[in-house]
């Protein structure tokens, strides 16, 4: 799954240079082909779609096949994908690997680099192009998951002790936070009213869910049978989608009164539920028991519709809509690299 792909590769960097130690379903579940719009960025050797936005423009990051490996792994870089199928990449100044995590409905894209100095940086790249770096006060490693349609942005920042989550308001203002017994903080998405989803360590390493609304209160939950629990999206309404593990991974939804429902895509053996919708559909990716990786789509009355891209041996679906558009990748059967799709509702 490229999230948890990302996520180690960016704290084994931060270990290594830094210093740091860092079911229940409504009816029974139908398989749903859709209808698929492949692609691959330009001179891609390898795809990778994060986010689509409401209007259908897709982001995300690439391997090209030019490039020269640094530290032995390809560099990335970001890219747009207009609805017309319009492919722009981009790099902010002097990054050798960018990664672009989400896009608003203003077409704002939030994502993070690492410069030629192997230090790590946020950035929002505007919608006519402009793209401003940024780092909280005393970060050595910043990173960002989400950006609402306010343009305010929400990630994470290690100093030289642990991590912490912040806020980033549209004119710059950045604020910090940590739930309480906090040993690391990470922020995931942020809604329209500026309510943040996403994950802390306690000081025996377990993984914890919190909502912190924009008045700074903060709220934690774990899912009724996790031993870990991390909330990964949030909707208008306050609905949040994340997994729980209990020797393996599953799905859980949070209403927004706190009710926490659980649930398993059939015959999955972890579920990675990555993003919802305003409807309240969700999807993700999940695992079945010969390793196959499959997407999904779950509704919000339980219904679970499973996925897989035309020739695809490995199929993730990252983002939806609020049409029900869902963007992702997939490996080609045949040749084994990545590529990007949209798949129609």
């Amino acid at each position: 799954m490229r999230t948890s792909i990302i996520r180690t590769r960016l704290h084994t960097l931060c270990a290594r240079n830094l210093g740091l130690i860092l079911c229940v379903v409504g009816a029974a579940p139908a398989d749903a082909k859709g209808e698929f719009t492949t692609f691959d960025a330009p001179g891609s050797l390898n795809t990778f779609v994060s986010s689509i936005n409401r209007a259908g423009v897709v982001v995300g990051e690439y391997q090209a096949s030019q490039d020269a490996p640094i530290n032995g792994s390809l560099p990335q870089h970001g890219f747009v994908r207009a609805v017309d199928g319009t492919i722009t990449s981009f790099d902010p100044p002097h990054s050798t690997d960018t990664v672009s995590t989400g896009i608003n409905s203003k077409g704002v894209i939030d994502g993070w680099y690492i410069d030629d100095n192997s230090a790590i940086h946020a950035f929002e790249r505007m919608g006519s192009g402009k793209i401003r770096t940024f780092d909280p006060k005393g970060s050595i490693a910043t990173t960002v998951w989400g950006i609402n349609d306010s343009g305010s942005i929400v990630g994470e920042y290690a100093d030289r002790r642990r991590y912490h989550g912040f806020v980033r308001d549209k004119d710059g203002t950045i604020t910090t936070f940590d739930p309480a017994g906090s040993k690391d903080t990470r922020a995931h998405a942020i809604n329209s009213a500026g309510t943040v989803a996403g994950t802390y360590y306690d000081a025996k390493d377990v993984d914890h869910a919190y909502v912190r609304s924009s008045d700074g209160t903060i709220t934690t939950f774990d899912a009724p049978d996790g031993l870990g629990s991390q909330a990964r999206d949030i909707n208008d309404d306050g609905v949040v989608a994340g997994s729980y593990f209990d020797g393996g991974f599953h799905g859980f939804v949070r209403a927004a009164d706190g009710t926490i429902t659980e649930f398993d895509p059939p015959g999955s053996t972890g579920t990675s539920p990555l993003s919802i919708n305003a409807k309240g559909q969700i999807t993700g990716s999940y695992d079945d028991s010969s390793g196959n990786t499959h997407g999904f789509v779950r509704s919000a009355t339980g219904v679970i519709q499973t996925f897989d891209c035309p020739d695809s041996s490995a199929t993730s679906g990252a983002s939806i809509n609020n049409a029900g558009a869902i963007a992702g990748y997939f490996q080609d059967g045949a040749t084994k690299i990545d590529r990007g799709f949209v798949r129609a509702r």
